[in-house]
């Protein structure tokens, strides 16, 4: 069994048990995470669409840790300019271990 979340502007293949990075939630390690923006749901070689979000459906998650990505470099330079510029980014994210897909269709 597995469903297609959307968190952040970005969807996600979850089951249970799997450990996703989502954008940061600001929530505590520990509380628990429900995800209501569920747009497919595959169970017994079936699956349930929604149009766009399923209604009923839900996913329940953990919040395991916040912690930031490996840094990105952004680099840009003039070519035969005195310009150069180097700038980097640490985007945040929260890590969360999925415990189940709840649908009652």
């Amino acid at each position: 069994m597995y469903a297609i979340v959307e968190s952040g502007g970005k969807q996600y293949k979850v089951s249970p048990g799997q450990l996703i990075k989502v954008e940061s939630l600001g929530k505590e390690t520990g509380a628990d995470v429900t995800i209501e923006r569920v747009l497919m749901i595959h169970r017994d070689d079936k699956g349930v669409y929604g149009a766009p979000y399923i209604d009923g459906a839900k996913v329940i998650a953990s919040v395991e840790g916040n912690d930031k990505a490996r840094k990105v470099i952004i680099f840009k330079q003039r070519p035969r300019k005195v310009y150069r510029k180097l700038n980097g980014h640490r985007q945040q994210f929260t890590a969360l271990r999925i415990k189940e897909i709840v649908y009652g269709g």
